[in-house]
């Protein structure tokens, strides 16, 4: 057994390094988000302001990944990291400079996200054909649940760490520890080798035809372009449920705490779900799992927010949301990464990104839109004693609970028509 471990460790010593490293620098990027997040709505009180700091982020994203991906296919991947990361660490520390002169405004921070979010455009296509480069095949679910198990950990320190520093220190002291965690992981990155994919003569092709051989590469992949679907399909609830979530919390009783709170037990949870993810063999049917973990997290969380009125019954419905993600996440990276060929991941994910991750910014907005425009307003003219204001009280974040039950209903209609989907349970033969 430790023979095992020092064999697993000696061949992904690559990949714990960089994914260490850059866990870190996305726990500080995580702990800025957050803040700016509590800091904007504070400032506004509005859900539709905040959520506009993530339309912000993914909107150059959503549009300009699938062009993002050629360049990644044909530029060098360690070359391409270290120029994203230093762009994205120049933004924050406008940030931290804005704050500090007491000229900080919301719309900054929107023009700020933008130019982040344009970098992870060709960062993240980049990013993921490196971990497949420093992993080895039979390697793939477990590198899978590593990175589960450190998004899981930021997600539980992200809300305790940037609350506490808030709290204690203020913003600026936040944006500070985000750029140390960005020295780090940029001091790691430059002693690291990174292999590169072998040259192929499509790559020099131009940008545009790169990108429609994406295209056409997932066309005669039914399988993973239907599974793309699926999972846009979810994150579309999943977007307006992130973006709902403090407009529901904040307000009612806890406010910052009852927020935080819920967020460091979804990592809990998600932690738990990565240790789940780690230990589970080699399934019979990935599909299945996929479809039944997504139907687990999609039939519980929502309902539990919008119906309930307490930290317990909101802590609950995080759980019982979020230790099933991990294991998805896991058999759908392994699909993924068996099912594409490594010379055209850069381009393949990209497009990827573009059809999977457009509906994000289409959440925030639509959320954002809902909460502040028609679901408050129509709370608000509710007596007390209506049917409404019995499931989902009154005053403000009663309109935010009642947009949770409607994403309850459709996270359930989602997962039930995908699960029909012949083209994505043909994929059990490919895993």
């Amino acid at each position: 057994m430790k023979k095992n471990h020092f064999v697993f460790l000696r061949d992904m010593r690559g990949f714990l390094v960089l994914s260490l490293t850059q866990g870190l620098s996305a726990l500080g990027s995580g702990m800025t988000g957050y803040a700016l997040i509590v800091w904007s709505y504070q400032q506004q009180g509005s859900a539709l302001t905040t959520a506009l700091l993530t339309v912000c982020s993914y909107a150059p994203y959503v549009l300009m990944s699938i062009f993002a991906g050629a360049l990644s296919d044909r530029w060098n991947k360690k070359r391409t990291l270290l120029v994203c990361d230093t762009l994205a660490a120049l933004c924050t520390l406008t940030a931290y400079l804005l704050l500090r002169a007491g000229a900080m405004r919301v719309w900054h921070l929107y023009v700020l996200n933008a130019l982040n979010g344009l970098m992870n455009t060709v960062q993240s296509p980049a990013a993921d054909v490196t971990v497949t480069l420093l992993t080895p095949k039979e390697h793939y679910q477990q590198a899978s649940a590593v990175q589960s198990f450190l998004n899981s950990v930021n997600s539980l320190l992200t809300p305790a760490l940037a609350t506490a520093i808030l709290t204690l220190a203020g913003l600026d002291a936040v944006i500070l520890v985000d750029l140390c965690t960005f020295a780090v992981a940029f001091a790691a990155l430059w002693r690291m080798r990174i292999p590169e994919t072998p040259a192929k003569a499509e790559q020099n092709a131009g940008i545009l035809r790169q990108a429609g051989e994406a295209l056409r590469w997932l066309r005669r992949n039914r399988g993973i372009l239907h599974l793309i679907y699926f999972l846009a399909a979810i994150n579309l609830t999943a977007s307006m449920y992130q973006a709902a979530l403090p407009a529901l919390l904040l307000p009612r009783a806890g406010g910052e705490t009852a927020l935080g709170v819920v967020n460091t037990v979804t990592g809990v949870s998600m932690l738990l779900g990565s240790a789940l993810a780690s230990a589970w063999p080699r399934p019979r049917s990935r599909v299945r799992i996929i479809c039944n973990t997504l139907l687990i997290s999609m039939g519980t969380e929502n309902l539990l927010l919008s119906l309930g009125r307490s930290l317990p019954v909101w802590c609950a419905g995080a759980c019982l949301g979020w230790t099933v993600i991990p294991l998805m996440n896991a058999n759908l990276q392994v699909i993924m990464r068996e099912g594409i060929p490594v010379e055209m991941q850069g381009r393949v994910w990209a497009a990827r990104n573009t059809l999977q991750f457009f509906t994000i910014p289409v959440g925030y907005l639509l959320s954002g839109f809902l909460v502040d425009a028609v679901m408050e307003p129509l709370m608000a003219t509710q007596m007390p004693q209506s049917l409404l204001c019995t499931l989902f009280g009154t005053g403000k974040g009663s309109g935010a609970a009642l947009l949770f039950l409607i994403l309850w209903i459709a996270g359930l209609v989602t997962c039930l028509v995908f699960r029909r989907d012949r083209a994505i349970w043909a994929l059990e033969g490919n895993s």
